[in-house]
């Protein structure tokens, strides 16, 4: 998906860089595929700001996303190739049999009038969705299940694909986009194929106008808030973040310190990132 650039008409338009749109093949949506989506504004169950810098933005709609990848051995149809607000892939609107609509992540390469399956006797070709123990070794896939049965929750964002590497009794080794290698339990399911808009870490947004049509509020670096306000405030004139290492507002290590607690899936990290 190339990109494209504006006339330097405004000191926005001089920076901002697009995608281009030609891939999105209808405007509109599926109206009974679309949820209605309550802003948050970054805060939890209780009303608590969980994180920060959020709120305001544009209204949205949730479109209901086919993660389970449940309708075993039911040949679909793509339908369209249309834009969700609430991702960064594409999703594809796909059309079953049996009658039945869904959307699901759209993969690079997939056009309208292309079937897909899902099962353990489908194709390895983009879109198809099957076990980890019916994929080769070496294949791109996305949307991977954690547990079997749950829905697809590794590898969803555009541009990314995980890598099949082998199989080892009842699991199967995969290579994440960042480099971790885990082992994933081969009953799950993946699809098949790397996702669309790979072009989508490539855009600029030109303007603070579209960060907050997205719901980003301003962040304000700690360096320049006083010394109440936050650890890393204060001293006279410009001043560095300082020793022994850089805090968080409510002075807890930050910026590389690692929070990562997660027992239950420790176990199947065969490989860190860090370890490259």
């Amino acid at each position: 998906m190339p990109l494209k650039k504006r006339k330097p008409t405004t000191p926005s338009q001089r920076g901002v860089v697009l995608q281009t749109t030609e891939d999105i093949t209808t405007q509109k949506p599926k109206k009974s595929l679309l949820l209605p989506m309550k802003k948050k504004a970054g805060r939890n169950s209780r009303g608590k700001i969980t994180v920060r810098h959020r709120g305001g933005g544009h209204k949205r709609r949730l479109r209901a996303i086919d993660f389970k990848r449940d309708k075993i051995n039911v040949p679909g149809e793509v339908s369209s190739i249309e834009y969700d607000p609430n991702r960064s892939a594409r999703i594809a609107l796909i059309k079953y049999k049996d009658g039945d609509w869904r959307y699901i992540l759209a993969p690079h390469n997939l056009k309208v009038g292309d079937s897909v399956q899902s099962g353990e006797n489908a194709d390895i070709s983009p879109g198809n969705a099957l076990p980890l123990s019916s994929i080769p070794s070496g294949t791109a896939v996305h949307n991977i299940e954690m547990k079997v049965g749950k829905g697809g929750q590794l590898v969803r964002s555009a541009g990314g694909s995980a890598q099949v590497l082998a199989k080892e009794e009842k699991h199967t080794l995969i290579r994440m986009p960042s480099g971790e290698v885990r082992q994933i339990f081969s009953a799950c399911m993946a699809t098949i194929g790397q996702l669309s808009a790979l072009d989508h870490k490539n855009v600029k947004l030109g303007k603070a106008g579209r960060s907050r049509n997205m719901g980003r509020r301003p962040q304000v670096r700690g360096v320049v808030m006083s010394p109440a306000d936050h650890p890393h405030g204060g001293g006279e004139g410009r001043s560095p973040i300082g020793m022994p290492s850089p805090k968080t507002p409510w002075g807890k290590p930050a910026l590389g310190y690692r929070t990562r607690r997660n027992k239950s899936t420790d176990k199947q990290i065969v490989r860190r990132r860090y370890q490259r």
